[in-house]
């Protein structure tokens, strides 16, 4: 066994703090939240702890039977089975482009697709509603241009959601860009200049070179885009709160009104946890798939 050695404790100390940190502000209320999970913690058990009372699984019994959390997951799968996969293309469209070539002035480029990335939601959710204003809006007058009728985008059940995917799509991409460009940076020269010897066309060298070295860089990007994903609120509380008929309800926006506007503290935990447990299954399925580089 091995002694323990003045540098070892230096490490110790130098990453005691953080590991501090962590357990009082991570580690402790996820515990927490757990347990409170199977109370009944409410607004009366706020005022007064005697209320509090141990409900076991009850919660989770009845998040099974609630309508709205299938309707909250529906539209949460929606919009991570659409919207990831159209922002990692966009993504990876982006950055292919930037680090073609055919393009002068990337940095300029980057920064400027890049720029969303860092916009206040809140800034960006009012730009995006006058753009899909069914009267004034951007949008509406190029399709009143080319003769269909206006359409009421955040107003109608069956555009609500699409139209919050464009816009979280056009936020989010830059940001997965960067890590894109990055890794293609990473891919060897010569492997191009071998695919070419060897009389690799631009798709071939994109299939057989680009996608094999990238797979590592994609499968990250993929998996943090899920994960944020799946943690839709923002959008939809800034632009519908949930509406219209809940089209855009989402699981975290759910979470949010039943613990913040109902309180119904323990109830929102479950829905927390239940969330938690879907994320993992989905990342573990990800992580599972993702070892095998792309052809």
């Amino acid at each position: 066994m091995r002694r323990t050695t003045g540098r070892d404790r230096a490490g110790y100390w130098f990453i005691g703090p953080a590991l501090f940190l962590i357990f009082v502000f991570f580690f402790l209320p996820v515990v927490a939240a757990l347990a409170l999970s199977f109370t009944d913690w409410d607004v009366y058990a706020l005022g007064d702890l005697a209320n509090l009372r141990y409900v076991g699984f009850a919660n989770y019994q009845r998040l099974v039977g609630d309508p709205r959390f299938w309707v909250a997951l529906r539209n949460t799968l929606y919009f991570v089975l659409v919207g990831g996969p159209l922002s990692v293309a966009v993504s990876l469209g982006a950055a292919l482009l930037l680090n073609s070539s055919i393009v002068r002035m990337k940095g300029f480029f980057r920064t400027v697709f890049f720029v969303p990335v860092v916009t206040t939601l809140v800034a960006v959710a009012v730009a995006w509603r006058y753009l899909y204003h069914p009267r004034y809006g951007l949008l509406d007058y190029g399709l009143h241009l080319i003769g269909i009728a206006p359409i009421d985008w955040l107003g109608d059940p069956r555009w609500a959601m699409p139209a919050i995917i464009l816009m979280a799509t056009w936020k989010n991409f830059g940001f997965n860009m960067i890590i894109l460009v990055a890794g293609l940076l990473n891919i060897p020269e010569n492997l191009y200049a071998a695919a070419r010897i060897d009389g690799a066309n631009g798709w071939q060298q994109f299939r057989r070179v680009t996608l094999p070295m990238l797979t590592p860089t994609l499968v990250f990007v993929v998996l943090i885009t899920m994960i944020g994903y799946f943690q839709l609120f923002a959008e939809p509380y800034v632009m519908t709160n949930g509406g219209p008929s809940d089209a855009t309800l989402s699981i975290v926006l759910l979470m949010y009104e039943e613990g913040f506007r109902w309180w119904n503290l323990g109830y929102a935990a479950a829905i927390a946890f239940v969330l938690f447990a879907i994320i993992l299954g989905a990342t573990l399925l990800q992580l599972r798939f993702g070892r095998t580089p792309l052809q």
